[in-house]
């Protein structure tokens, strides 16, 4: 019977329909109903079964509407590609915020202070949690690479552009990694001309940027928050202080003066460090095996943490 809106649209689509039937017990074991169920199933509707316990009307017994997570959970392996593993299938439908390459803080009109991030590992992060199923934002600095397929990418320049867009997208997301190698600090009052050349010396006046990561430590609520810590000396001491005020679930951290490590190699050496004290080391790598190990971790860190 098709006589409303729903029911209609059910049988013009060619799209895989899922179906959780929840009634009284009695309704439930009714021999006509088995037998319209098996016909459907039959017909490759997606059934599932209800719960047993206490209903509206007091009964006990089949019937009962199974809890919202449990659906959900039948949706997520409904739509997950073939093969993939429960910790892969986990990411479907999750919103992430990647952050990736470096900041550029204007000078003047020509000239801008920035670093060597290439945003290889924010790419490659970003292009391994869509094929997994996620949401995936990407907040990009300037960069020379393709936008990953499947991605919202949105282009910044400058520190304090990125800091708004990940603050807008925030509230709404479920996880950020902030693979980006963010400017420390900006020209207080970068000239609106070029700044010509001349025998005297030039002093630039520097002043903090905001940072970005430590704010959204301070805003967390249910987010699990990954930062990135790239450094050429006492990598676990500066890594395990930003994990610890930044209030991170995990950090990844990397010697950028150790050959085949830090920027613009396809490769990458790291150690992830844990809010608990735990710490893992990787040997080098390529980004695109890294970006897989980082997030099968996070999937392991959510699971401790819920």
């Amino acid at each position: 019977i098709a006589d409303n809106m729903l029911t209609t649209t059910i049988m013009a689509t060619k799209a895989p329909v899922m179906l959780s039937p929840a009634m009284n017990s009695n309704m439930y074991e009714n021999e006509l109903v088995q037998k319209n169920i098996n016909t459907l199933k039959s017909a490759g509707y997606i059934v599932i079964e209800p719960d047993n316990g206490l209903m509206a009307c007091g009964s006990k017994g089949p019937g009962r509407l199974p809890e919202p997570a449990a659906i959900v959970q039948k949706l997520t392996e409904l739509f997950s590609p073939p093969n993939m593993s429960e910790k892969e299938a986990w990411f479907v439908g999750q919103k992430i915020i990647v952050t990736a390459g470096g900041t550029r803080e204007p000078i003047d009109p020509v000239r801008y202070i920035g670093n060597r991030s290439s945003g290889k590992m924010g790419y490659a992060i970003a292009r391994a949690a869509a094929k997994r199923g996620a949401q995936v934002v990407l907040v990009s600095g300037p960069t020379s690479l393709p936008c990953p397929e499947g991605v919202a990418i949105k282009q910044v320049e400058s520190a304090e552009e990125m800091r708004r867009l990940v603050l807008t997208e925030y509230p709404t997301s479920n996880i950020v990694i902030k693979a980006a190698a963010v400017a420390d600090y900006r020209v207080k009052e970068p000239s609106k001309q070029k700044i010509k050349k001349s025998d005297a010396q030039l002093t630039l006046v520097l002043e903090k940027n905001p940072d970005i990561l430590r704010e959204l430590g301070s805003l967390k609520a249910k987010q699990i928050l990954v930062g990135f810590a790239a450094e050429t000396e006492e990598l676990l001491a500066h890594a395990t202080e930003k994990l610890i005020k930044k209030n991170l679930d995990m950090i990844i951290a990397n010697d950028v003066s150790l050959p085949g490590a830090g920027f613009n190699t396809d490769t990458n050496i790291i150690k992830i460090l844990y809010r608990d004290g735990r710490q893992e080391e990787f040997a080098k790598m390529s980004k695109e095996d890294l970006a897989e190990i980082i997030l099968d971790k996070i999937y392991s860190c959510y699971q401790k943490m819920y």
